[in-house]
C-alpha cells in the first residue's frame, strides 16, 4: 500500500468519539459500528501501512476496555490506537480521538530494571547534561515532554539528593514526547502522515538517548518482573 492510500480521517472520525464520550454504550456502538469501520478503522489501517509496509510492525489496540479492574465500567475506550516498540525500547504511538490526532514517542511505561537505568544514566553528568540539552530542540518542535504512563514523583527517588540539577527527570518513571493536533486541514486530510513523521522524527535524539542508555526490560516476566 502507498502513501497516497491514506487520506485523512474524516470529520465522522472525531465525531463519532465525541458522541461515545455520551453515550458508552453497546446500544451506541453497534448501531455506529459501520462508522468505526469505515471513518477510524480503515483510516487507521491505511496510515499504519503507509508508515511502515510491515503489516505486524503495529499492534492495534482493541476498541473494548478491560474493566475488570476498573471502576469505570464503561466498555468503549474512546480512542483508536496503534503502538510500536523498536529493537531498542522506545516505542511509537497514534491514536485518533474526539480531540484530534494525538502523536507520541518514547519511553511511556518503564519497568523497574527500566526506570533504575534512566535515573543512572541522568544523575550521570556527561548522559545526564546531554539529555536535558537536547530536549529544549524536541520542544521547540511544538512537542511536550512528559513522565509517560506514570506520574513522576513528588519527591527525589531513593538514593538521589533533593537539590541534584537534574532532579526534574529524575522523578520521572518514563519519558515521551506528544502532541495533539486538532488542525481539521491535518487531521482530515494526507497531511496527517506527514505530521506523524515529523513528530517522531523531531523525538529522534531523544529517542537514540534512551535507546542508548535505557534500552528494553530484562527483568523477567512475571509477578514481580514486567
Amino acid at each position: 500500500m502507498t502513501d497516497t492510500s491514506f487520506t485523512g480521517f474524516p470529520p465522522e472520525a472525531t465525531q463519532f468519539y465525541a458522541d461515545l464520550e455520551l453515550d458508552n454504550s453497546r446500544e451506541f456502538w453497534l448501531a455506529n459500528k459501520p462508522v468505526f469501520e469505515g471513518a477510524v478503522r480503515a483510516p487507521m489501517r491505511a496510515l499504519l501501512d503507509a508508515l511502515d509496509p510491515d503489516p505486524g510492525a503495529f499492534h492495534v489496540f482493541r476498541p473494548n476496555r478491560d474493566v475488570r479492574f476498573s471502576a469505570d465500567k464503561s466498555p468503549y475506550k474512546v480512542q483508536h490506537g496503534a503502538g510500536a516498540t523498536s529493537p531498542g525500547g522506545t516505542i511509537r504511538y497514534v491514536h485518533i480521538s474526539a480531540d484530534g490526532l494525538f502523536i507520541a514517542s518514547g519511553c511511556y511505561m518503564l519497568a523497574p530494571d527500566q526506570i533504575a537505568r534512566m535515573r543512572a544514566a541522568i544523575d550521570d553528568d556527561e548522559s545526564g547534561e546531554e539529555l536535558r540539552g537536547l530536549l529544549p530542540a524536541v520542544e521547540d518542535s511544538g512537542l511536550e515532554i512528559g513522565p509517560g504512563g506514570a506520574p513522576p514523583l513528588k519527591t527525589a527517588p531513593r538514593g538521589y539528593p533533593k537539590d541534584h540539577p537534574r532532579i526534574e527527570l529524575l522523578r520521572f518513571k518514563g519519558l515521551v514526547a506528544f502532541e495533539t493536533v486538532v488542525d481539521p486541514e491535518i487531521v482530515e486530510t494526507a497531511a496527517a502522515l506527514q505530521r506523524v513523521r515529523a513528530s517522531w522524527d523531531a523525538a529522534g535524539p531523544m529517542n537514540a538517548w534512551l535507546e542508548r542508555h535505557v534500552g528494553p526490560s530484562t527483568a523477567p516476566v512475571g509477578r514481580f518482573g514486567r
